[in-house]
């Protein structure tokens, strides 16, 4: 049976109701409230639990899909933003506070994989993305180091907010590209020859190619937030029929047709921070908006967080 619920769902494009977009909880879930500000949700399968960041409280949680219980999985976490998994099923985190990019282990330490370019400071990495080569790409604003809110106060080392990528057999950080005001939330496309990267600052999407040396290349414009008035963009996620979902701040979440239609969105009453799906059928489309985390139940699945064809996520040591 098809289910349409007009008060959580808006079509702006037929395509959203007849590619099933609209079929599924009639209103969203609330998991967990008492954040100041939710960011990064990441499902771990093998765990069955969601983990996700509270950047001013400066920990992380975690949700678990069997009890409904949340608990914290770190504190004193260096005011953590955007999270994902790598190949192994280690997860990837950006601290703002602390500004870096570190991997947690399958043994619960620690690694540090990047906190410098060129000698300087990162200013506070945001989103990352792992492609399949093993490659670690990552978002560089200055949203840590603006206040004591989500980071510590200080000048950019560098002066500029840019997307790096490491480099999976040496860990070298190098600079991919340098064109953004504030690039945050980052995805590639299902074949890995595009990243798509929201820029917060200049309200857009942009979609670039992916050369073989590792830069980006040929960026364009794939969706424009001033389209919906004054809605920001913050990170970005695919589901399995090529639609791009977007954390789209004050208006909810927006999806768009594969061609850069705005063809719908999902109706939010928080601003919405960051998105990512998972469950078993990576039907669930998790929301972390400001001081809550929701959950709906989609009549479509999100694709892998790294992309396609990837080794089966494994666990980390709990």
């Amino acid at each position: 049976m098809t289910t349409e619920h007009p008060g959580l769902y808006e079509s702006f494009d037929d395509r959203f109701r007849t590619g099933r977009c609209m079929n599924g909880d009639a209103a969203l879930e609330v998991l967990y409230t008492g954040c100041r500000w939710a960011e990064g949700p990441v499902y771990v399968p093998a765990w069955r639990q969601l983990v996700w960041s509270d950047i001013p409280n400066d920990r992380m949680l975690r949700w678990d899909e069997e009890s409904g219980a949340v608990s914290v999985f770190r504190r004193t976490a260096g005011h953590p933003n955007g999270n994902t998994l790598d190949r192994e099923g280690r997860l990837i985190s950006c601290e703002q506070g602390n500004r870096r990019v570190t991997r947690t282990e399958h043994d619960g330490t620690v690694t540090v994989l990047a906190d410098r370019w060129q000698g300087k400071r990162l200013n506070s990495p945001n989103d990352a993305a792992v492609r399949s080569d093993g490659s670690i790409w990552f978002s560089d604003p200055d949203f840590g180091i603006t206040s004591d809110y989500e980071g510590y106060r200080a000048e950019s080392e560098i002066g500029a907010n840019h997307v790096y990528r490491i480099d999976p057999s040496t860990g070298d950080v190098s600079l991919a590209a340098d064109c953004f005001g504030a690039p945050n939330g980052l995805v590639f496309s299902a074949d890995e020859q595009q990243l798509y990267v929201s820029d917060t600052k200049a309200g857009v999407v942009r979609v670039f190619d992916v050369r073989e040396d590792g830069t980006l290349s040929d960026g364009k414009i794939f969706a424009e937030a001033g389209a919906r008035g004054a809605a920001r963009f913050d990170n970005l996620r695919f589901d399995d029929g090529g639609r791009l979902w977007v954390a789209a701040m004050d208006d909810g979440v927006h999806c768009y047709d594969p061609d850069g239609t705005l063809i719908g969105r999902l109706v939010v009453p928080e601003a919405v921070a960051n998105i990512s799906w998972g469950g078993a059928k990576r039907n669930r489309l998790f929301i972390a908006a400001e001081t809550s985390l929701y959950s709906v139940v989609m009549g479509v699945a999100g694709t892998h967080p790294t992309g396609p064809g990837r080794r089966p996520w494994l666990g980390m040591a709990r």
